[in-house]
């Protein structure tokens, strides 16, 4: 039996069932419900909103692997999976391209003052000199992080003649006429646009911290489309007011179920809101109409189900 615990594209569900397998289809299955059921597993299909934890795992009996939409691991316990023989295979070549034009959309909005524009001609007023955008062709646009989405958003960078640099902690001799290898520091130093492209661990938790806000000389455009804790909300809260960055288009946040916020994040996302240099939309960058059909491609080609 193959679990499925998100929506998922109708193409997966055929493809699994065309080829015998019994489905349990629930997108809403809770954690102890799963509990319950995953002992009768012999494939898990994930997002990012269930912990498969060393609990589950040990549970799962019969499980032979996890099938994750989307990228990033970090929700699965890999080590003690493999440790059990469970294959966990993750697909961000299916959404590396909606992540990479959700970044540019967010990126060319916040520097062209469209959302601003915009807002205000439905308030009946036409205000040009103070919506006068700035360019991106030409500037310096720094990638943290260089992996599927990294590589898929310099990809359609190169169309606005930019430079860019790039550092990825796990690559070395990536560099080539289009993109250049960095380190943090020269990033910090020359970016006009700083994006971040990794997934959550122990070493990119807060990776944008104070230290981070505080080493930046150009006044950057902030992206974040990876995970939300990668940016320390108050701290890029105080870049704010402190005006270090020129704005900030954050996909993800570090509290991403918004009706149940303390009173401190509530205060800060009220804050970002308010903000018209800075666009937050739910964590929506990878799930595009094309993306949720590839994701269910790439999944079944790295199974060999297909």
């Amino acid at each position: 039996m193959i679990v499925i615990t998100a929506p998922v594209h109708e193409f997966l569900i055929k493809s699994l069932s065309e080829r015998g397998y019994k489905l349990l289809y629930e997108p809403a299955i809770t954690y102890e419900q799963l509990l319950d059921k995953v002992g009768e597993a012999e494939g898990l299909i994930v997002t990012t909103r269930l912990k498969i934890d060393k609990a589950i795992l040990d549970r799962a009996v019969n499980l032979k692997w996890i099938g994750r939409l989307g990228s990033g691991l970090e929700q699965i316990d890999t080590a003690y999976a493999a440790g059990k023989n469970i294959l966990c295979v993750s697909s961000p070549e299916g959404n590396r391209n909606a992540v990479a034009e959700h970044a540019l959309g967010m990126l060319l909005s916040l520097m062209n003052n469209i959302p601003k524009a915009a807002s205000e001609v439905k308030e009946g007023k036409w205000i040009r000199d103070r919506n006068r955008g700035i360019e991106l062709t030409s500037k310096t646009v720094g990638l943290v992080g260089f992996g599927n989405t990294g590589q898929a958003f310099a990809n359609l960078l190169h169309a606005f003649d930019v430079t860019i640099l790039a550092y990825d902690r796990y690559k070395e001799n990536f560099g080539s006429k289009l993109v250049r290898e960095a380190n943090m520091e020269h990033i910090c130093r020359y970016a006009d646009v700083i994006s971040f492209h990794v997934p959550l661990t122990d070493e990119t938790r807060n990776m944008a911290g104070a230290d981070f806000f505080n080493s930046l000389t150009q006044k950057p455009f902030i992206l974040n489309t990876s995970r939300g804790s990668v940016v320390e909300t108050s701290a890029l809260v105080n870049a704010l007011k402190e005006n270090k960055i020129a704005g900030a288009g954050l996909d993800v946040l570090e509290n991403e179920k918004i009706d149940n916020l303390n009173e401190l994040e509530t205060g800060l996302l009220q804050y970002l809101l308010h903000k018209e240099n800075v666009l937050v939309t739910p964590h929506i960058a990878g799930y595009s109409h094309e993306s949720f059909l590839k994701m269910s491609q790439v999944i079944l080609q790295k199974l060999g189900i297909n």
